[in-house]
C-alpha cells in the first residue's frame, strides 16, 4: 500500500493487459490492470491506511450524535435508542459494500450505480438531485454560528431579539466560506488533508466527551443509557415526534447519500484498484493527474484474490473497527452528557442548536467549562460541515466526470476544473439556503431525506455487486442480509415520518 507516496497513474507503464477491456453495464468497458499489493497487515499499517472511516466519523458525530441523538433522549428517554444500534451496525456493513466495489474497479460507488439500467443520464441526474436536496443546505454552518454567537455574547441566539438571527446568518456564512477555503488550499490530495484534520477533531471530541461524562454523569446513568442502546423491540412512547425519530435514524452513523462518500475517499486514498485510477488533486500545490472516466479491474487469479482479501481486511479495519465503534461511542457519550446536564423534556431546537449542551454544562461546571464545551461543539459541527461540503462536491464531480464526455472536454481532461466549478456552485447555493430556514429545521429535513435515500442505495449496491463483481469477490450472505435489513429499517422510518407529516399519526 502506498499510503505515504502514491504513484501517479501516468507514471505506470502501460502493458498489453492494460488495453484489454471488460464490458460492464451502461458505461464504457473497464480495462484490465494489475491489482496493487497492499502492505502486510499490522497495527501501524492499518492506522496509516485508515482514512475514509475517520472522515465519515467526524461528519456523523456532528449530525446524529451531537444534535439529534441528545434531542431525542432528553425529550423521550432511552427506551428507543436500540434503533441507533441497529442503524450503526447495518450502515457499517453498507459502507463496506460500497468500498468493496471500489477495491475491484477503482471507481466510486455512484459511478457504479450509473452502470446499471436505465443508464448514466438517469442515475447521474437522480443522484445529483439527491445530493443537493439532502446536503445542499448548510445547516451545520448555522449550528457552528450559534456556538460562535454564544462564545462572544454569553447567550444563545434568540429569534425574538432584533439582530440575533441576522448576526447568526453572517457568522454562518463566514464558517461556510472557511470550509470552502480549506478544501481549495488543502494538501496535494484533498482526501489526505481532510483525513489529517479529522484525526485531530475526532480525537479531541471523544477525549472531551469522555471526561465530561466521567465528571458530570452519575455512574448509574451510564448503565441506564447503555441499556437503552440494547433494549431491542421497545416501542416509541406516546406523543413521539416521528420526524425527530426519523432524523436520529437517518443521521445515526452517517446520512443516506453521505455514506457513499467512503468509496470516493477510498479511491483517492488508493484502496485496491483506486491505486491505479488516479485522484482529485487540490487547486494549489496539487500535481496534474489524469483521472480516467472509467475504472480498471483485475483478473481473478488466485494471487489477485489473495491480495483482494488482504485489501478487504483494511476495509474491515477502517469501517468495522474504527468507524462503527467510533460512531457508537460518539452517540453514547453525546447522549449521556446531554441527559446528565439538560433537564428532561427540554426542547433542543431553534437557533441555538449545537450549543445547548455547552450552555447547560456551564451551569453545573462554570464558565470555563462552558467555553471549552462551546469550542468542542464548534469543532464537532465544523468537522461535519467541512466533510459535507467536500463529499457533495466530490460526488457531483465524479458523476459529471464519468457521465459526461462534453464536461470532460470542457475541462481539458482536468478533474480539478470540474471539482472547483462545483465548489463555486455549492457556495452560491449555500449562501442562498442559509436564509431559508432555521438550522434545526434544515437539519431535520435533511436527516429524513437521508433515511429515504438509504432505501435506494441499499438496494442499488446489492444489485450492483451481485451483477458486476466476479462471484469470488461478492459479499457473504450475512453482509447481504445486513444491507437488506438496512433498507427495511429505513423504509419503516420513512413511512413513519411521512405519516406524521401528512397527519396520519
Amino acid at each position: 500500500m502506498r499510503h505515504e507516496v502514491r504513484e501517479a497513474p501516468e507514471d505506470r507503464p502501460e502493458s498489453a493487459q492494460d488495453r484489454r477491456e471488460v464490458p460492464a453495464g451502461e458505461l464504457p468497458p473497464w480495462t484490465v490492470a494489475e491489482l496493487p499489493a497492499p502492505r502486510r497487515l499490522t497495527v501501524g499499517n492499518a492506522l496509516a491506511v485508515m482514512g475514509p472511516g475517520i472522515i465519515m466519523l467526524s461528519a456523523s458525530i456532528g449530525s446524529g450524535e451531537w444534535v439529534f441523538g441528545p434531542a431525542l433522549a432528553v425529550q423521550y428517554g432511552f427506551a428507543i435508542l436500540w434503533i441507533v444500534t441497529l442503524a450503526i451496525i447495518t450502515q457499517t456493513v453498507l459502507n463496506g459494500e460500497f468500498m468493496r466495489y471500489t477495491l475491484y474497479t477503482g471507481e466510486p460507488i455512484l459511478v457504479g450505480f450509473m452502470r446499471l439500467k436505465p443508464g448514466p443520464a438517469f442515475w447521474g441526474c437522480f443522484y445529483f438531485i439527491i445530493i443537493m436536496v439532502s446536503y445542499g443546505w448548510p445547516g451545520w454552518a448555522g449550528g457552528c454560528a450559534a456556538v460562535v454567537f454564544a462564545i462572544f455574547t454569553g447567550h444563545l441566539p434568540d429569534p425574538t431579539v432584533p439582530g440575533d438571527p441576522e448576526t447568526q446568518k453572517l457568522i454562518a456564512a463566514g464558517v461556510f466560506l472557511v470550509c470552502i477555503a480549506l478544501l481549495a488550499f488543502s494538501s496535494q490530495v484533498i482526501e489526505r488533508g481532510l483525513e489529517k484534520l479529522n484525526w485531530v477533531i475526532v480525537g479531541w471530541i471523544l477525549i472531551f466527551l469522555f471526561f465530561a461524562c466521567l465528571f458530570f454523569a452519575p455512574f448509574g446513568l451510564w448503565g441506564d443509557v447503555l441499556g437503552g442502546f440494547f433494549s431491542f423491540g421497545s416501542l416509541p412512547p406516546a406523543g413521539m415526534d416521528y420526524l425527530l425519530l426519523g432524523a436520529v435514524a437517518g443521521y445515526a452513523a452517517g446520512g443516506g447519500i453521505a455514506n457513499c462518500a467512503v468509496s470516493h475517499w477510498a479511491r483517492d486514498k488508493g484502496y485496491g484498484m483506486g491505486g491505479v485510477t488516479g485522484y482529485i488533486p487540490s487547486m494549489i500545490g496539487g500535481k496534474e493527474i489524469r483521472l480516467p472516466n472509467v475504472g480498471k479491474v483485475f483478473e481473478t487469479t488466485p494471487e489477485n484474490v489473495s491480495k483482494f482479501r488482504l485489501w478487504w481486511r483494511y476495509v474491515v479495519a477502517d469501517q468495522y473497527i474504527l468507524y462503527g465503534p467510533g460512531a457508537f461511542l460518539g452517540m453514547f457519550f453525546c447522549i449521556l452528557l446531554a441527559v446528565a446536564v439538560i433537564p428532561a423534556a427540554t426542547q433542543m431546537t431553534g437557533l441555538g442548536v449545537g450549543a445547548y449542551q455547552a450552555e447547560y454544562l456551564g451551569k453545573v461546571g462554570g464558565n470555563a467549562l462552558r467555553l471549552v464545551a462551546l469550542i468542542t461543539g464548534f469543532f464537532i459541527l465544523f468537522g461535519t460541515q467541512l466533510g459535507i461540503v467536500d463529499f457533495c462536491v466530490r460526488m457531483s464531480t465524479d458523476i459529471a466526470w464519468a457521465g459526461s464526455e462534453r464536461l470532460r472536454r470542457w475541462s481539458g481532461d482536468n478533474p480539478r476544473k470540474i471539482y472547483y466549478t462545483m465548489l463555486a456552485i455549492f457556495v452560491v447555493w449555500g449562501m442562498i439556503a442559509l436564509n431559508l430556514q432555521q438550522p434545526f429545521v434544515l437539519l431535520q429535513l435533511q436527516a429524513n431525506m437521508a433515511a429515504f435515500v438509504f432505501i435506494i442505495i441499499s438496494v442499488h449496491v446489492l444489485i450492483l455487486n451481485q451483477k458486476l463483481l466476479p462471484k469470488v469477490l461478492r459479499p457473504k450472505w450475512w453482509q447481504k442480509l445486513a444491507v437488506g435489513l438496512n433498507a427495511l429499517i429505513y423504509l419503516v422510518f420513512t413511512s413513519m415520518a411521512v405519516g406524521r407529516w401528512i397527519g396520519v399519526w
